[in-house]
């Protein structure tokens, strides 16, 4: 039998190789990813390890896909259960100010240590937003309805199969092999001929909903490996030859913790597509949907340090409004220097950071007593902490990345009223929870502390500062 986590590496895996034959610079990207970890892995030993084996970090993907109908995303989320990854985030990209993106996302993901250890295939789920009246008007939004409900993505016989996996939480030799068969498959980029017309009205709207709308399947957009080094990633790719987006979305290099996401990506590449005109001819033509990106994990921030962040991007916009882009990084730099601890032990100890918690079982006995609040119980060699990394998604970033790769700005009527897409939006239409990211972070924390002799569990929790 074949457990889940087999089932999710084994579907993460086929899905690269098949993502590999469809851009073959991807793989390029995966092989440079390979050089830049094992030469920093040469370099730093196991230092480069903090925030996950060298193993993990190799095997580690995020995808990204994108449905039309909320019948779509139920039936995605049952795929998807079938490998034991839950909804976890929400995401709202309708209103990113550079560019139309009538979408809201999810992000389905494993949510325990221990799968996640196993292999922590993401996907990045976006849903079409075609009642929202900003960007399709009663006319459009009529046709769209009709096109998306007269096509199939995922066939009966992968839903069953999903539904038996999620189930049971394993599957047979010869269904695991089937069920992988038609997932993959599923996310293959189609040969049918695209309906030009419909396409390009849709892309007036948004190259974004024409991928998503103009098109009888869906398909894996984009795969993503994780790095070590993403900067020196970064200038690998560009001396290949290979055009990036002008930027590194997240926050900046800097001396001091690695914290949340940084992402980057090459432009998304024109892809051959057959495309049939009003008069029923076929031409080959090309379309630029699909791109390669990297990512660098860093520690998870709690609610407060998310606020402090949210901050610190603010006073870069500030200061960097009058100066040269090419400046922008250098101000980034600065203002996390000046209010973003400088260490993982100040981090944790301000309440700024997720960590899990040991004792620390050699400390010298010195008679003193172990005090009762977290910060003092690291400051006085009491315990022991270690980083719980990010495993999700920043907005920004997300809607940074596909703006980078947009020909177009698309097209908003802000004069119009937006419809209401929310979290609760998403979970009525998978009929399961959309999970909150750091109340699965403060489960992980709050269990380590929870595991401490008595004698060493706080009492009180570090009162977190804001901003200096």
């Amino acid at each position: 039998m074949i457990e889940q986590w087999r089932l999710r590496a084994g579907f993460a895996e086929r899905l690269s190789r098949m993502y590999g034959r469809e851009v073959p610079a991807y793989t390029t990207l995966v092989d440079v990813s390979r050089e830049v970890n094992e030469d920093v892995l040469r370099k730093r030993g196991t230092d480069a390890e903090r925030l996950g084996s060298i193993g993990r970090v190799t095997a580690e993907r995020h995808g990204a896909i994108r449905v039309g109908t909320p019948r779509e995303l139920h039936q995605v989320a049952r795929v998807f259960g079938a490998l034991g990854m839950h909804p976890v985030g929400f995401y709202d990209l309708r209103d990113t100010p550079a560019s139309a993106l009538p979408i809201v996302s999810t992000a389905f993901r494993p949510v325990d240590e221990d799968e996640l250890a196993r292999n922590p295939f993401r996907v990045f789920t976006s849903l079409l937003t075609a009642a929202d009246a900003r960007f399709f008007d009663d006319g459009l939004r009529s046709r769209l309805d009709t096109f998306l409900a007269g096509r199939e993505l995922f066939p009966p016989e992968l839903l069953a199969l999903a539904d038996r996996a999620e189930a049971e939480r394993e599957l047979s030799d010869a269904d695991a092999e089937r069920f992988l068969e038609l997932a993959v498959r599923a996310f293959e980029l189609s040969a049918e001929p695209i309906d030009e017309e419909w396409y390009a009205s849709l892309e007036r709207v948004s190259a974004v909903a024409a991928d998503i709308g103009g098109v009888r399947s869906t398909h894996i957009n984009h795969l993503t490996p994780r790095l070590l080094d993403i900067d020196e990633l970064y200038r690998r790719m560009t001396e290949r030859g290979i055009e990036m987006i002008d930027t590194i979305q997240g926050p900046p290099r800097w001396a001091g913790p690695d914290v949340l996401l940084r992402q980057t990506s090459f432009r998304a590449l024109a892809g051959p597509r057959a495309m049939r005109a009003a008069d029923g001819s076929v031409r080959r033509g090309a379309l630029r949907v699909r791109f390669g990106e990297v990512e660098a994990r860093g520690i998870a921030l709690t609610r407060e340090g998310r606020v402090l962040y949210d901050r610190l991007l603010g006073l870069v916009d500030e200061r960097a409004a009058s100066r040269p882009t090419a400046e922008r990084d250098a101000v980034a730099r600065a203002v996390w220097a000046e209010h973003l601890p400088a260490t993982e032990h100040e981090l944790a100890a301000r309440g700024l950071g997720f960590f899990t918690y040991r004792a620390v079982p050699d400390r010298p006995a010195d008679g003193g007593r172990p005090p009762s609040d977290l910060g003092g119980l690291l400051d006085g060699g009491w315990l022991r902490a270690e980083p719980i990394v990010y495993e999700d998604f920043l907005p920004r970033s997300a809607a940074g990345i596909f703006q980078s790769n947009l020909s177009d700005t698309g097209s908003r009527n802000s004069d119009r009223e937006g419809s209401a897409y929310g979290v609760d939006t998403l979970s009525e239409a998978m009929g399961r929870e959309v999970l909150d990211p750091l109340a699965l972070y403060e489960r992980q924390r709050d269990r380590s502390l929870a595991l401490l002799p008595r004698a060493l569990r706080p009492i009180r929790a570090p009162r977190p500062q804001g901003a200096s």
